[in-house]
């Protein structure tokens, strides 16, 4: 299965994320986390006016002038040294995750350059490929969090995506405003998180998508959960791990995932499922497996329902 057509971005067209305004609250909600004993900085006394540490000290914890951080802290990346970034990113003890945004937000020079988007499509031989994964859900998720293509186990699993319209074949869509995705993911609460940590690395890195902007846009009316996360400015990567899901028919799945991004198109990344070996999963997954169609029909998913095997 696989969702051909990108959606064209609605009239008028949404104005793209404030850059500046993405790197200042980035830097300033990094500040806020760290407190000066987590640096080896003396903490006088109990009433600091600000959360965090201060412009002041994470200067100088980067070795840079208070005047210099602060341009930069107020949105003004131009001109900024890889160096400069890399002792600010230090100081702030970001991530490798959060470092790359870091880099991203204060030097956009290389998304200025308009050019068409691609429509986001899946190779034919990765689509052959997950349809001879017998037994493993897979499936291929692209910019915004979009699903892309994906094979039978995945139906029977999370749903069948092929009877959802493509511009709701999204995970941001499926998790904020399904209901049932609370259902199917027992921990909702660190799926939704790691969502909106992916789409503030897509922000990162396609400033001036419109479809993100539309995304953001929607969600943020639509959910005050999504709300709150976004403003948390998080982003990290998980490249693998276990969710626990609940499903209608073979009831708790705990599966361990992977995901490989793929080498000409760092855009699309093949997700994969599995289940430890002869452990109840495993068995769940076999049954599923051979119910085939029918499990993909009543399945409690998190896109949708429809009879698994067609391709579109």
């Amino acid at each position: 299965m696989n969702a051909d057509a990108e959606q064209p971005p609605s009239s008028p067209v949404p104005e793209p994320l404030d850059g500046r305004a993405e790197l200042s609250e980035f830097l300033r909600t990094r500040r806020a986390r760290l407190q000066p004993e987590d640096v080896g900085l003396p903490n006088f006394g109990r009433h600091r006016r600000v959360p965090g540490l201060r412009r002041e000290e994470l200067a100088q914890l980067a070795g840079v002038s208070v005047a210099y951080y602060t341009r930069l802290e107020q949105g003004n990346g131009r001109n900024v040294s890889g160096e400069v970034l890399d002792a600010i990113a230090r100081a702030l003890r970001l991530t490798d995750a959060e470092h790359a945004h870091l880099t991203h937000l204060a030097k956009p020079k290389q998304h200025k350059k308009k050019r068409p988007a691609r429509p986001q499509r899946v190779r034919p031989a990765l689509l052959q490929l997950m349809d001879a994964m017998e037994g493993v859900p897979a499936y291929v998720v692209g910019r915004r969090s979009d699903i892309l293509g994906w094979n039978r186990m995945a139906a029977a699993v999370f749903g069948d995506w092929g009877e959802v319209p493509p511009e709701e074949r999204n995970w941001a869509r499926i998790c904020f405003l399904r209901p049932d995705s609370r259902v199917l993911f027992r921990d909702w609460e660190q799926k939704a998180s790691d969502i909106v940590s992916f789409l503030r690395m897509d922000a990162g890195c396609f400033p001036n998508d419109p479809l993100l902007s539309a995304l953001v846009g929607e969600l943020s009316v639509k959910s005050e959960e999504f709300r709150s996360l976004w403003a948390t400015h998080d982003v990290r990567e998980k490249g693998h791990g276990v969710k626990r899901l609940h499903h209608s028919l073979v009831g708790d799945l705990t599966l361990s995932f992977e995901t490989l991004r793929l080498p000409d198109d760092h855009d699309q990344s093949l997700v994969t499922y599995h289940a430890e070996p002869d452990s109840a999963s495993a068995d769940a997954l076999r049954l599923l497996a051979s119910w085939g169609a029918d499990a993909t029909r009543t399945s409690t998913g998190a896109a949708g329902t429809g009879a698994a095997g067609t391709r579109k």
